[in-house]
């Protein structure tokens, strides 16, 4: 389903900018003085049809060569859990009629992760449409000792989406209903399975946005959002998901039903219980309903893509951003070089400005035209006339909105499609930030296809990507423990949004300290003394 996007007033002009409306025959001059005409069909000079690939879309048939299993590529060993029986298929059959799933085929897509990095073995996929159902299939699982994937839209990058070994994968794919929207409030109480851009499309046609949104959207559930406290594109304006979701539906290990689905701002009855399964990936228990917050649909949204001649320069912009355009910020995402050649490669999307060692693109939000228009004339004098900003465009208009978008959001895409992908997703000091990409290249050198970072640096979120032709051991070991030691020695974080799923599980003692560590794997105990939640995900492994 496509959102209904924002509608945009009027086109407004700068003296360095002139356009007319989608379909026109102009030219547009950039802010550096450089006349360009846009390519006919395609806004911003931006040329190509490639279609959106949505994550967990394509069949891995369509995607390369077979993934190697996941225990056959990492060194970890299957716990002992049961297996699934004749009389286990029975018994679920009992329970979700026509929606359990053993065909090999089917069952491919669900054990590959969307990366094609992992893949497990899982012989049966349950699909239930309520609480109720997700409660009776746990209630059974623990008793029989069975291990249990849950799994929303397979559009996860650290392995916590899909099995390891031959874990029963419980889909949210079915419970993707809207329970209800209050339009005084903006509080959307909806089921784990909603598509996210489905749920933006439905709050959107009653003048609100939902608090999130990430480049997966068209594929990824609003429960894996939450299980995985993903940031995304808004984060900078609307903040985490701790402080925007009011109230969660869980379904604990043994099938208890933990309904805390409130809709209140305001609960200060004792701990916060929903705040422990925000981030925990399924392993404490399986969200099966939000109820979440959302802001109201801004009048003017205006998205400025500009090159800058060098970091010091992004960061210098950041500032100006700050302090000029102040509440109507929404977004200020960097990327470098090497990413907009890669999207232009195998995307065959091109800049709109003139090559530049870094860009940034800016989105502002607001309630009046006229008054962040004069903002941004503001801000986009200053940068200019101090160097930081070499040359820009802007746009207005909903469908060069989503041009300029579609060059920041689909990097993970054309980064998929050059190789093998070394995917890292840190925060750091925003004054080093970009330290970290110019030390890999030259400590990897031509081992490396590409060393990329782009991130939102509005948040001091990196992802840095480093390609290859395929996987190489020897490769990995030059990236880890190095990436995680210096992480840490900047005093960040080895995961700013992605979660750590299995990928990252050992590595959080360079994030956290060891009493941290331990009360986890206490509130692990305490939820699932199983241990049957999407084992080996989350946690250190215990010796």
């Amino acid at each position: 389903m496509v959102p209904h996007l924002v509608s945009r007033g009027p086109v407004w002009l700068f003296r360095w900018w002139a356009a007319c409306t989608p379909g026109a025959s102009v030219q547009h001059k950039t802010w550096a003085g450089m006349t360009r005409t846009p390519a006919t069909g395609s806004p911003w000079g931006i040329v190509g049809t490639s279609p959106v690939v949505r994550r967990g879309s394509s069949s891995p048939s369509s995607r390369g060569p077979e993934v190697i299993l996941t225990h056959k590529r990492y060194p970890v060993r299957r716990l002992p859990f049961s297996v699934v029986s004749e009389e286990d298929l029975a018994a679920f059959e009992r329970i979700v009629p026509g929606r359990v799933i053993t065909d090999p085929e089917e069952l491919e897509t669900s054990n590959v992760d969307w990366l094609r990095t992992m893949r497990g073995c899982s012989k049966v996929l349950l699909r239930p449409r309520t609480s109720e159902e997700v409660s009776h299939i746990l209630r059974y699982c623990h008793e029989r000792n069975l291990a249990v994937n849950p799994q929303g839209g397979n559009t996860g990058m650290v392995g916590g989406s899909v099995p390891v070994f031959d874990e029963i994968i419980l889909s949210t794919a079915l419970m993707n209903q809207v329970i209800s929207f209050h339009e005084v409030s903006g509080i959307l109480v909806c089921q784990a399975g909603c598509v996210l851009e489905e749920l933006s499309w439905h709050v959107e046609q009653r003048d609100f946005i939902m608090p999130l949104d990430l480049g997966a959207k068209g594929s990824c559930h609003i429960g894996g959002n939450l299980a995985t406290n993903a940031g995304g594109l808004r984060f900078l304006r609307y903040g985490s998901l701790h402080g925007t979701v009011l109230g969660l539906e869980v379904v604990l290990a043994d099938g208890t039903i933990l309904n805390c689905l409130t809709s209140l701002r305001k609960d200060n009855t004792g701990y916060d219980l929903k705040q422990l399964f925000i981030g925990s990936e399924g392993t404490l228990g399986v969200i099966t309903a939000v109820s979440i917050l959302c802001p109201p649909k801004p009048k003017a949204v205006n998205v400025a893509f500009l090159g800058c001649p060098g970091f010091a320069e992004v960061l210098q912009t950041l500032s100006s951003c700050k302090r000029v355009l102040g509440e109507i910020l929404s977004a200020y995402e960097f990327m470098d070089a090497e990413c907009v050649q890669l999207v232009g490669r195998h995307l065959h999307l091109a800049s709109p400005v003139q090559e530049s060692p870094f860009y940034v693109l800016i989105e502002t939000s607001g309630s009046r035209i006229e008054h962040d228009a004069e903002k941004l004339s503001i801000f986009l004098e200053q940068v200019l006339r101090s160097g930081l900003v070499t040359d820009g465009t802007l746009a207005t208009d909903q469908r060069k909105v989503k041009a300029l978008w579609a060059l920041r959001e689909r990097i993970t895409e054309a980064l998929s499609l050059d190789g093998y992908v070394y995917k890292y997703d840190v925060s750091l000091p925003v004054e080093r930030l970009y330290d970290l990409v110019t030390e890999l290249r030259a400590r990897l050198g031509p081992r490396a296809k590409h060393v990329v970072g782009y991130g939102h640096l509005g948040d001091g979120n990196l992802h840095l990507n480093v390609t290859a032709e395929a996987f190489s051991a020897s490769l990995l070991g030059d990236l880890e423990p190095y990436v995680y030691e210096w992480t840490a020695a900047q005093c960040g974080s080895v995961s700013a949004e992605h979660g750590v799923g299995f990928k990252k599980k050992d590595v959080l003692g360079y994030s956290k300290p060891p009493e941290a560590l331990q009360l986890m794997q206490q509130l692990k105990a305490l939820l699932d003394p199983k241990g049957i939640l999407n084992p080996y995900k989350t946690l250190p492994a215990r010796a």
